[in-house]
């Protein structure tokens, strides 16, 4: 942990008379006073946790509080009752029970893997315990709580967020920033376990952790398949550090060649040359199995791609059955029935209504009695009344002697055309009376003449 030099204090750490009491012991009763008893557990409590935020440590112990808190070559009295306290809180717990708390069997991490060291474990409980071991580690709950979920964020925007399972060695090197040290890490990962993200197992001694993949909900058993991708995966990085290496190799020996045939020793640079092109050759090796180890990379990230979108169809047809369960031909065939009765039924509704109402002032029985009377009444005389007599004309001529003259109205039907009329017409002329006169034809001849 950071000493007081290098990390904030609060302002009242310069108030001697402040830290006289702070620095003091603990009443054995909290009664007595509980206001100071109270005051001075919130004071040392927030500074564990702030020492421990600053420095990336999820584990305190009372050796490193009581070198960390020292203020002008005194101790602080008090620590060991703020460690009891908190541990009976839940604040913090001892490391070996916080390692039992986890599902997978706190023994085969702590002993079989070495994630945390079982040194001095004991599963006494700190209720009535007057003192606590100097170098008896606790785990902060809420800081590691919070470390867990940063490592977790991390990973998941690290490069190897497409690798499934990590050593234990680059994950020491990906959190480096984030854990202060390596039991950090083991607390922090123990945690994760705990929340289902994360599961650690040996592969030929070799500790390794598999994390959660998008989509899941906890992480799932370590398999066959997971441990030949992971070690594929290694195999490939090796191999890659390996023609790397040797194409560094390569170009050391072209350039010892070209300066020894500067100086003159063809031979020296010849033998350079026969050094460059083995490792160019072994280096040509190794890549080619590089390659074959990509493409069955590919191959297997194909395969689980296809896995994915077939379970992804599977679900889907079971979904689609699920929501056709009550759909049939049938039923959507009366479905349709009863909409067009409806709209039918809706169409003679508005055609009544936009017909209007007719008004019924009188009685039905009444107006069929009154049309039975109209058919009863004898028929009247239909016959017009007598015309006044035509006027004469100012010789004494009367109508009939005036129209006498005029032909008869021709029966027959007469296909008369504009030429006729105008010649008929040009025939008239005009009587003395005033009147009209025109040639009397017989009617053969008209009709002879309209032809």
């Amino acid at each position: 942990m950071p000493a007081t030099s290098e990390m904030s204090l609060p302002p009242e750490w310069e108030d001697d008379e402040r830290m006289n009491f702070m620095f003091s012991e603990f009443k054995e009763n909290r009664d007595v006073n509980t206001t100071d008893w109270d005051s001075k557990m919130d004071f040392w409590t927030a500074l564990i946790f702030r020492s421990c935020r600053q420095c990336g440590s999820v584990l305190v112990n009372l050796q490193d509080l009581n070198r960390t808190f020292q203020r002008k070559e005194k101790t602080p009295l008090g620590l060991s009752t703020v460690l009891q306290t908190m541990a009976r809180c839940g604040t913090i717990q001892r490391e070996s029970e916080f390692a039992a708390s986890v599902d997978c069997g706190w023994v085969s991490w702590s002993v079989g893997m070495l994630l945390v060291k079982p040194l001095k474990w004991t599963f006494s409980t700190l209720v009535g315990s007057k003192r606590v071991p100097l170098e008896e580690s606790f785990v902060v709950v809420d800081l590691v709580k919070e470390k867990a979920a940063e490592l977790l964020k991390v990973y998941q925007s690290s490069e190897f967020s497409s690798c499934s399972i990590v050593s234990f060695q680059e994950l020491c090197t990906l959190f480096s920033d984030i854990c202060a040290d390596e039991s950090t890490l083991c607390m922090a990962l123990l945690q994760l376990q705990k929340d289902k993200q994360v599961i650690v197992s040996l592969h030929e001694g070799e500790k390794i952790v598999k994390f959660c993949q998008p989509g899941q909900e906890r992480v799932s058993p370590v398999s066959d398949v997971d441990v030949g991708i992971y070690q594929l995966q290694h195999s490939e990085k090796l191999l890659g550090e390996r023609v790397q290496k040797l194409s560094l190799e390569a170009d050391r020996c072209k350039e010892e060649a070209r300066i020894l045939l500067r100086e003159g020793k063809k031979s020296q640079a010849l033998r350079c040359l026969r050094s460059r092109k083995r490792v160019e050759k072994r280096a040509d090796s190794f890549f080619a199995k590089l390659e074959t180890i990509r493409g069955i990379l590919d191959r297997i990230a194909q395969s689980q791609t296809d896995k994915m979108v077939m379970q992804a169809y599977q679900a889907g047809v079971a979904a689609l059955r699920l929501s056709l369960k009550d759909v049939s031909v049938e039923r959507a065939e009366s479905l349709v029935d009863q909409i067009q009765e409806l709209c039918d039924t809706q169409d003679e509704v508005n055609q009544t209504i936009s017909s209007g109402v007719t008004a019924a002032d009188e009685d039905m029985d009444e107006l069929e009695k009154e049309l039975k009377a109209l058919l009863d009444e004898p028929e009247a005389d239909v016959n017009p009344p007598d015309l006044p007599a035509f006027p004469t004309d100012s010789r004494g001529l009367s109508g009939e002697q005036i129209l006498s003259p005029l032909p008869a109205v021709p029966h027959s039907h007469l296909n008369t055309t504009t030429d006729v009329l105008e010649e008929e017409l040009n025939r008239l002329t005009l009587s003395e009376t005033g009147f009209p006169q025109r040639r009397v034809t017989s009617p053969e001849k008209r009709l002879e003449a309209a032809q």
